[in-house]
């Protein structure tokens, strides 16, 4: 029983050094070469610590006028994602406490889906005719508007699991006491619902954040870059600026990290509600 015991312990061990190797060293190969000067980051061998710490890869990205787009991804993902997270949380509500004719709520949830498993390059071209006569093109608002194409789906089949366990005899005794329905979904839904709406904001942000194509479509000018665009700009035809864009990597990585780090809490919390 112990020799049992103990190969099980073991493999787990393994297991979990396997996953940290698997997650934890990519991003730590990205900081360390970050932190390696020009010469030591073409080495024909490369060095797993640097051998003099520099500062001057995040210098060069800061330099370059970087801040601007880091500003513009910033706008854009809290922007997109709190009109995502509005946007399905009450359209959610309505479908998971309203019953349309037809079978209109399996159908709207479908019909949702299929757009967000189209390839986004079919729904680029009508979008830039449509937002290019509206004049949004190049404009952070058509950015957090476009984006919805992503996050807005995910939103709102994420939140409708949620908002299914939220107890309806919660809502019919606040009904009683005379709340009206905006006051049922601010102090009652909301607060019930807030580790899904965690959960579901994080993701959204991260696609929001990371989104590369309708932002290359969706922009020309490059102080309305954002930092996915930016990035690219270190990958030349002749080169690879592998300093510059460890750097630019690692401020990329920030503020995903902190958002995640805010609101663990209500993210666990979320996680296990949906398990139940």
């Amino acid at each position: 029983m112990a020799a049992h015991q103990k190969r099980g312990d073991i493999f787990r061990f393994l297991t979990i050094a396997a996953v940290l190797i698997v997650t934890v060293f990519p991003l730590y190969w990205v900081v360390a070469t970050s932190l390696k000067g020009p010469r030591e980051v073409v080495l024909k061998q490369p060095t797993l610590f640097p051998q003099e710490f520099t500062l001057v890869n995040f210098r060069a990205v800061i330099d370059a006028g970087v801040g601007i787009n880091f500003f513009n991804s910033l706008a854009v993902t809290a922007g997109s994602t709190i009109l995502s997270i509005y946007l399905g949380f009450t359209a959610g509500y309505a479908l998971v406490r309203h019953r349309f004719r037809m079978r209109f709520n399996a159908l709207f949830l479908v019909w949702v889906l299929v757009v967000k498993i189209l390839p986004p390059i079919v729904l680029a071209v009508p979008l830039y005719e449509l937002f290019l006569m509206l004049n949004l093109v190049n404009s952070r608002i058509g950015l957090i508007m476009v984006y919805q194409v992503y996050t807005l789906p995910y939103a709102l089949w994420i939140l409708v699991g949620f908002l299914r366990g939220v107890p309806r005899e919660i809502e019919e005794a606040a009904v009683i006491d005379g709340a009206t329905q905006g006051q049922i979904l601010r102090r009652i839904v909301a607060p019930l619902s807030a580790g899904g709406i965690a959960a579901t904001a994080v993701f959204t942000s991260i696609m929001a954040w990371d989104e590369f194509l309708f932002a290359l479509l969706f922009t020309r000018r490059p102080r309305m870059f954002t930092v996915p665009l930016r990035i690219v700009n270190y990958i030349t035809e002749y080169e690879t600026e592998w300093g510059s864009l460890m750097a630019i990597g690692v401020f990329a990585s920030v503020p995903l990290l902190l958002l995640t780090g805010v609101v663990y809490e209500r993210l666990t919390t979320g996680f296990a509600t949906s398990l139940k």
